[in-house]
């Protein structure tokens, strides 16, 4: 198949340039720390969170407060509600806008997140795709409905192997994009996502993560979740169901939301449910942490105890000179 040079040069978005870069894992303190070196360079806060784009998910998102977001300017938080999709490549589009406006206003553009996929993508670029053909899609929907879901992985073990090994299970949305892009370009999707494989890093950006003691950590991780139950966590997700009746998909998956949903079915205890939050956060930890040293231009920002994060923004700036 041919295509315009021209049109795969629109699905690419490459890595983003001229940022600075605040990431750790979550209940690492990175969101005081960004105020702090924010208003020293003179930036404005793009947030990298998955979750934080949801409107009303904001005690278990640990959002920034409305004062705090009045100190400095945050982006790309409060995007869609609970029961829509937000994906990655909608995430690496908007954040490439919004830090074109951040660099008309004269302002540095700080990334602040620990949302590891979210990161790769600025990090690395990321291939977004042809635009969606609904007739293809509604096509593969039919067979599925028909056939069944091992013949559309099997359909895509012909097309392409290394996306249909990487592909969940039951993951239709995902297998079905695989195969159109394999239709549309000629190509598998994977011989397109292999930038990440490369790893081709943006080269002037500055790069900095907290790094604590694991154990001290840990201790932060429980201390967020018994506070974030003790301001609410269990009501907002109460009036969440209420306003919307459902979670969507992926909001429903959120640490910190799944557990007090399965909780609200009557599947768990209130007990369960908080130590549940506990565990999944500290095994997200264990993911973010092994991401952030997978990448060598992230410099690590080592946090012993509460005074250092009030010192953090200095000690960053230090490794600057």
């Amino acid at each position: 198949m041919s295509l315009p040079t021209q049109s795969f040069a629109n699905w690419i978005k490459p890595p983003i340039q001229d940022a600075w870069f605040l990431t750790g894992p979550t209940g690492s303190g990175k969101s005081c720390v960004a105020l702090d070196l924010a208003e020293r360079i003179d930036a404005e806060i793009i947030s990298v969170d998955s979750m934080a784009v949801y409107r009303g998910m904001d005690i278990g998102t640990a959002k920034p407060t409305m004062n705090q977001r009045e100190r400095v300017p945050h982006h790309l938080i409060d995007l869609v509600d609970p029961t829509s999709e937000y994906s990655v490549s909608q995430f690496v589009v908007d954040a490439h806008a919004k830090a074109d406006e951040v660099r008309a206003r004269g302002k540095k553009v700080l990334l602040v997140g620990g949302t590891p996929l979210y990161i790769k993508t600025l990090f690395c670029g990321m291939f977004l795709g042809p635009p969606a053909d609904w007739e293809f899609r509604a096509a593969v929907e039919a067979d599925v409905a028909a056939f069944g879901m091992e013949s559309l992985r099997k359909r895509l073990e012909q097309v392409d192997p290394l996306s249909a090994f990487k592909i969940l299970d039951g993951d239709v949305r995902r297998m079905t994009r695989a195969l159109e892009v394999a239709k549309i370009t000629g190509k598998p999707l994977s011989h397109w996502q292999n930038q990440f494989e490369r790893v081709q890093e943006t080269t002037s950006c500055k790069c900095f993560a907290l790094a604590w003691d694991r154990t001290q950590l840990h201790g932060r991780v429980n201390q967020r979740v018994d506070g974030m139950f003790s301001r609410g966590l269990l009501g907002e997700v109460k009036a969440l169901i209420a306003k919307f009746g459902a979670f969507g998909r992926t909001a429903a998956q959120a640490v910190g939301y799944r557990e007090p949903l399965e909780f609200l079915k009557g599947t768990v205890n209130e007990k369960d449910m908080v130590e549940q939050v506990k565990a999944h956060t500290r095994q997200f930890v264990r993911r973010q942490e092994i991401w952030f040293r997978s990448m060598p231009s992230i410099q690590r920002v080592p946090i012993a105890c509460e005074l250092d994060l009030g010192r953090a923004a200095s000690m960053i700036l230090d490794q600057c000179l």
